[in-house]
This record gives C-alpha cells, structure tokens and sequence, in this order.
C-alpha cells in the first residue's frame, strides 16, 4: 500500500520540478549545495530518550539528548519560508505515512521529510505514539537522500527547542521548581529538561548557603547534600548549547523582594542585627525576615584582624552601620562606629619622629609594627637584605625603636625604619 503512496509522492514531486523555472531549479541546487559544504553537524549522545513534538500534546519533561552543533534556528520552524530548508534549520509538518523503519512528513511547498535509520531507532519510543495527521516538528540533518527526501531528526529538534526555551525563560526571569539530584563541593546539580545544569554554592539563598565556621569543604559538602531530594525554585542565568552548559541561580527568585525590602535602609544608617554566619572573610548579619548584611573582615576593628570569630560569635546581637547598599546588598562596618584612631593619631605623630612599636604581623612587604591600638606601620623587608634576616631580627610580640619614614594618617599609611632594640 505504501509503495502506491511513495509512488504518488514521486510522481506530484515530478510534476512541480516540471513546472519550476530553471532559475528556480537553479536556486534550489546552489541552496543544497551550498548548505552540504558550509555545514557540518556533529551530535553527542547524552541520552536515548526523546520526546513527542506534536503541537497539541508534546510531554515536557522527557529527557533530551545535548547537542554540539551550533543551532541555527533557535524555536523558528522554517516551513513555508521562500527558501528551501537547510542542514539544521527546525520544520514542521503533518505525518504522512508510517512504516515499521520510517516516519514521512509533508514539509510541502519544499517536499517529504524521513526519519529513518539511527535516526528512528533513537526516537523510536516517541514514534510508536506517532500517528498519521499528527503535525510534529523535527531538524534537517540532510539533504543529499537517494529519494530526494529531506533526512529529519526528532532527537535533535526536541534539543535545539528546549535551548530556545531556556534563552526564553532567561529573557522572562522565570522561577523553575526544579528537583535537587546531586552535590559536590561547588554547589548543586538540577535537572531541567532532561538536561543537566549547575547550581554554583555562591548563588544559592542565604538560608541555603553552607555557612561552616572554619572553611572545610567536606563539610560544606555534607551541608549541600542535604538539599539533594528537594525542590528549590530557580532561575537560569547562562544557557550555552554548543558547550551544553545551563547554570542555575536561586537568588533570581527573591531579588525583587529583596530589592524591595533593601530599598528602606540607607547608606550611614546604623541598624541592629544578630550574627548568623562567621566565616574567614566576615560576618553574616540578619537584620530582618530574608534580608542579610555582610560585615567584611576589614571593617570589623581598626586595628588588625585575622579571625573575625575572635570578635563575635554565632547568635550574638550587634550594632553596625551600613556603609553600602548596592545590588540588593547591604555591606556593614563595625568599626565605623568607633572613633578612627588615625584622626587622633594625626595630631601626635610626623615625620622623621622617634617611636616604639610591637611587631604584630609579617607579610610579603615586610612587618607590621603596632605603635597603639589601630595605628601601625610597616618596616620594609628591603632594609633588611631578606625575609629571613628580618624575621631574625623582628620577633613577633617583641618591642622596638623605630623613625617613621612616611607618615599619610589621610591615607591611613605609615612606613617605619628600624633603629634598634628598645
């Protein structure tokens, strides 16, 4: 019965070549050609599934295989357009025939389209739903058939039209509830479409984020994994279909609350809050229901810091004030509310003058020397030939004479030149 069918198809195909103009004819060729050598589509197997792309019932959640090739057309089905369809163009059109190793589909004004060979063993799950009238869409991946049908892919145009849906979903900010499948030490891995995509820990909500004391990545892992199993909801923020890479971020979600409620606090404001986070950088501040502000390490004390867990702890109520709201983000300082001991400083030293000071801290430049409480000044490790001569010479917690050799208490700077045991 078939074989009338393709017969038929032959023979109305014949009939239009007669009828187009050599130009027309002309055009068609140097198309073919011209879309055969430009073109080269290479596919990566991810997955054996697929789904059904009917436009009245395409299931959206079946998995999808990722594709390498750069798309050409991302969610434009290019039937009925005046050119002739090329290798990765998206088409649609209504099932013709089906047989037990080939799908046929009416791509009319242009001809037939098949799926055959690998191409319907790897979506031959979906085709056994196919039935004839059904308008599915797939992708060209040749044009050269011995039939003069167009090659067609339902496995790759379901991937090229799930990218297009997720640059959509980009455009629209759209918040996705999306299941939690694995953890590693970065952050979380989240599935979307039968794609799978990365969830960094820095782009997480603050009641989410692994807030663990000393740093340790075995922990924070331990504490990532606990979300695996769960639903988050999240936005996608780089979605890249030659290299296959889809990042997720939760913070999309809440941004606009979170602007809103930021949008109350001012720069120079001191506000109250409780410590809910000490890590190696700073202090995590809860100033109200989903709102967190951030006092950095250098803003905790005039003088030197090292530990912030030396300063405050966990559940401790403390008083800051905001010296930035940027981004829905609010930057604290704790030392800002006590006087600047430069200003005071400012007044008693110069130049040139005799001091003391104790060695508090060693660096690449040299060593810090404390002459009081938030002032110190670094004697370089050039007066001293090398690091080890110097650290010889300067022992930590120890006391000793020094000249100040630059003195900017604007710029909070002080240079020292070492004169000898006190």
């Amino acid at each position: 019965m078939f074989n009338k069918l393709k017969a038929t198809l032959s023979h109305e195909k014949a009939e239009v070549a007669d009828k187009a103009t050599e130009k027309e004819a002309e055009d068609k060729v140097t198309a073919k050609d011209s879309a055969k050598e430009s073109t080269e589509v290479t596919t990566k197997k991810k997955s054996s599934k697929s789904s059904t792309l009917t436009k009245s019932n395409a299931p959206k959640n079946k998995a999808a295989v990722v594709a390498e090739e750069k798309v050409t057309v991302m969610g434009t089905l290019t039937t009925g357009a005046k050119n002739p369809p090329i290798i990765g163009d998206l088409v649609e059109g209504p099932v013709i025939a089906v047989e037990k190793s080939a799908v046929y589909i009416d791509l009319a004004p242009f001809g037939t389209g098949i799926i055959y060979g690998r191409e319907f063993m790897t979506a031959r799950d979906v085709i056994k739903k196919i039935n004839v009238g059904d308008v599915i869409a797939a992708k060209i991946v040749d044009t050269a058939h011995k039939d003069g049908y167009y090659e067609l892919s339902l496995k790759e145009a379901r991937t090229a039209l799930i990218w297009s849906e997720a640059e959509t979903a980009i455009k629209e900010k759209k918040v996705l509830e999306l299941p939690v499948k694995e953890a590693n030490k970065g952050g979380l891995l989240i599935e979307w479409q039968g794609i799978m995509g990365f969830l960094p820990a820095s782009q997480l909500k603050a009641e989410h984020y692994p807030r663990i004391a000393d740093g340790d990545k075995d922990k924070i892992l331990e504490e990532l994994k606990k979300l695996v199993g769960t639903h988050i909801g999240v936005s996608i923020i780089t979605a890249d279909p030659k290299e296959g890479k889809l990042i997720f971020s939760e913070k999309g979600s809440e941004q606009k609350e979170k602007e809103k409620i930021v949008s109350k606090y001012e720069v120079s404001d001191e506000v109250d809050g409780t410590v809910t986070g000490v890590v190696d950088f700073g202090v995590f501040v809860k100033l109200e229901e989903n709102l967190e502000g951030l006092i950095h390490i250098s803003e905790i004390d005039w003088g030197l810091v090292e530990d912030p867990r030396q300063f405050v702890k966990v559940g401790q109520k403390i008083r800051a004030k905001i010296i930035e709201v940027k981004d829905g983000k609010i930057s604290l300082s704790l030392k800002q509310l006590k006087t600047n001991p430069w200003i005071e400083a400012a007044k008693k030293y110069k130049k040139d003058m005799a001091v003391s000071g104790v060695i508090i801290k060693y660096n690449r430049h040299g060593a810090l020397a404390s002459i009081e409480e938030g002032v110190a000044g670094l004697v370089r490790v050039t007066e001293f030939g090398s690091e080890e001569k110097l650290k010889k010479t300067l022992e930590l917690g120890k006391t000793y004479s020094f000249k100040i050799a630059l003195f900017d208490p604007k710029e909070q700077k002080m240079a020292l030149s070492f004169v000898g045991t006190k």
